[in-house]
């Protein structure tokens, strides 16, 4: 039996039944959605997934109407013109989550979804062709070239949008640790190229997406 064999007899076992677990599972959005998606709402995305970061995420997202507006909806040919001087009157403003790095990070971020699109003709041009079956690459393009995209930032900003990718949660780590695919949670470059492979592996075995495959892999992990 190949693993998504057992991944697939787990999850039926769990939930009962083939309809109930596809019940469960997350969707993603076509190429043709992730292009037609414009560049300020990814850059909305990118903020809020930014903000959410070690809060609440209905705190973030009730505060969100504020942020659209504090931000000109996110343009990114405006953002990227606020200065200093404007971020910090933003930290004065009560409606918003005033946290002056995650502030900071907007105008960055609104560059490099300029630059971005500069390359690409949109960043959801950019998005929608990048293959799933290295996405771990695309990640390490949006901590690199972005502001505050580390750890689980980048993968988590992709499945906000809607493109197709899997995200080593805690237990997604540890059903790969338990599959003897990596030893912690993968951050080198080894262990991404190892997680990726055994994705690309699950993927061609099942022809799902990777966003369900992570999440199945999670379903095997006791609560």
């Amino acid at each position: 039996m190949d693993d998504y064999a057992q991944l697939l007899a787990y999850g039926i076992n769990r939930f009962g039944s083939l309809t109930a677990l596809e019940a469960q599972l997350p969707g993603c959005r076509s190429a043709e959605q992730l292009r037609a998606l414009t560049d300020d709402r990814y850059l909305s995305l990118l903020a809020r997934r930014v903000f959410r970061a070690g809060l609440k995420h209905s705190l973030v997202d009730a505060k969100w109407p504020a942020f659209e507006e504090a931000f000109f909806g996110f343009d990114p040919d405006k953002v990227v013109l606020m200065g200093p001087e404007r971020i910090e009157r933003l930290m004065q403003d009560r409606r918003l989550i005033r946290h002056l790095g995650k502030l900071r990070s907007v105008p960055i971020n609104a560059q490099m979804l300029l630059d971005m699109r500069a390359e690409q003709g949109s960043v959801g041009a950019l998005i929608a062709g990048w293959p799933e079956t290295d996405i771990t690459a695309l990640w390490r393009l949006l901590a690199k070239r972005g502001n505050q995209l580390g750890g689980l930032s980048a993968p988590r900003f992709l499945r906000m949008a809607g493109k197709d990718t899997f995200v080593p949660t805690t237990d997604v780590v540890a059903a790969l640790k338990a599959r003897g695919v990596v030893e912690k949670a993968p951050t080198s470059q080894r262990d991404l190229a190892a997680t990726q492979a055994y994705f690309n592996q699950l993927h061609s075995q099942s022809g799902r997406p990777m966003c369900q495959l992570s999440m199945m892999l999670a379903y095997t992990v006791n609560h």
